[in-house]
């Protein structure tokens, strides 16, 4: 039983509906700590947690299961293990770390786990050799659904590797360790002088767009808006939106949210799956209703790898992005300073007259209110806590 800080409101009910859904799916994940697919895994899950904390920063604040739960996962796998035993997913550590820093500015927590962040480093380090060739693991994961198209994950792979390696970058010089620094950057140039092509692969593209790795033009016309919420997914859809967004698709994203993840919401949905594609909903019965005769069962006859039939998570947090975009991109909050101590606030209203709501911050909460005119400009009402600086 916590309180939502944030919110979000705008002049299309159903943004309204996917933002809050989005929040209250990773609401049930938030228990002892962070149990992504809570019916079925009850562990905590380091990739998964990205989008979740994303949506906790932006709906709950600095709430304790977010800690807890990265402190729990690295005693679980000691180094030189790598988390989850998925070498991804210590990639997604680092990213946390940095972004988790970054709004709440907590220094302490952060040198809590310098050994742990300078310690992958070197795990990494040694992985890579001077041509770039990596060795981090056999098997390669994003997401499900990209699972068969092995020559996308790869390119992906290490567009995530880079990213995070551009965050350990900022992390290090944060914790004064200037050589771990230098190192990381170092092992991503290694990385950068090998890079392959996400081959039609959207979860590839994004992630090769956000690591600078692709430009977010390129990344988006020549594969994420291709066909549109066709081959999204409830976990990599984040980060196809933060492309779209990237190269200015505003609108575009937009519409995928109102299709894909209002796609759920059309099929009963209260809170977001841990897979799901548009084609699922031909001839099939609402989650919420017994399956009449001649239609498919959502839950029963679909899913797939790990999750087939009823073992499929309808509760599964890594498909709450939409939340944290939409404060981000339509409110148009950005962090720039540890702490939120300085925000950038400049919306984006696409087809929307209006948009408000409120972001939680270690000073107070800001509350945010834009209107179009009927001569298309926008006029903004902000009320930001003392402490913190606005950039426009």
């Amino acid at each position: 039983d916590i309180p939502y800080l944030g919110s979000f409101r705008c002049s299309d009910e159903r943004l309204n509906q996917i933002w809050m859904t989005g929040a209250y799916t990773v609401h049930l994940n938030m228990q002892e700590y962070l149990w992504d697919g809570i019916k079925r895994d009850r562990l905590i899950w380091l990739g998964d947690m990205h989008p979740e904390v994303a949506t906790i920063m932006t709906v709950f604040g600095d709430n304790e299961v977010v800690p807890k739960s990265i402190d729990l996962a690295c005693k679980q796998f000691p180094l030189p293990k790598w988390l989850n035993n998925m070498s991804a997913y210590s990639m997604w550590y680092l990213i946390i770390q940095y972004e988790w820093y970054m709004h709440n500015g907590d220094m302490d927590y952060l040198r809590k786990h310098r050994d742990y962040i300078i310690g992958l480093i070197d795990r990494i380090d040694e992985c890579v050799d001077k041509d770039g060739n990596e060795t981090l693991a056999k098997s390669r994961f994003l997401d499900w659904p990209s699972s068969p198209n092995e020559a996308g994950v790869e390119a992906g792979y290490r567009a995530l590797l880079c990213w995070s390696l551009d965050n350990a970058e900022k992390l290090c010089n944060v914790l004064g360790e200037k050589e771990y620094a230098a190192k990381s950057l170092a092992i991503a140039h290694r990385i950068k002088k090998i890079i392959k092509q996400p081959n039609n692969l959207k979860q590839a593209a994004a992630l090769m767009s956000i690591a600078g790795l692709m430009s977010p033009q390129k990344a988006c016309k020549d594969v994420i808006s291709i066909g549109g919420a066709e081959g999204f997914s409830t976990f990599y859809g984040y980060y196809m939106l933060q492309a779209l967004a990237q190269s200015g698709e505003y609108q575009q994203a937009l519409d995928i949210i109102r299709q894909f993840w209002g796609g759920m919401l059309d099929l009963g949905a209260t809170t977001f799956w841990e897979d799901f594609n548009l084609d699922w909903a031909q001839n099939t019965g609402r989650l919420d209703e017994f399956v009449p005769e001649g239609k498919k069962d959502i839950h029963g006859d679909f899913g797939a790898y790990c999750y087939p039939g009823f073992r499929h998570s309808f509760c599964h947090g890594w498909a709450s992005g939409p939340t944290p975009w939409m404060t981000q991109h339509l409110l148009g909050i950005e962090v720039l300073e540890p702490g939120c101590k300085t925000l950038r606030i400049t919306p984006n209203l696409c087809d929307l007259e209006w948009v408000e709501g409120t972001f939680p911050t270690p000073y107070g909460i800001v509350y945010v209110k834009h209107s179009k005119g009927a001569d298309g400009k926008i006029t903004s009402d902000l009320k930001v806590p003392a402490g913190i600086t606005v950039k426009k």
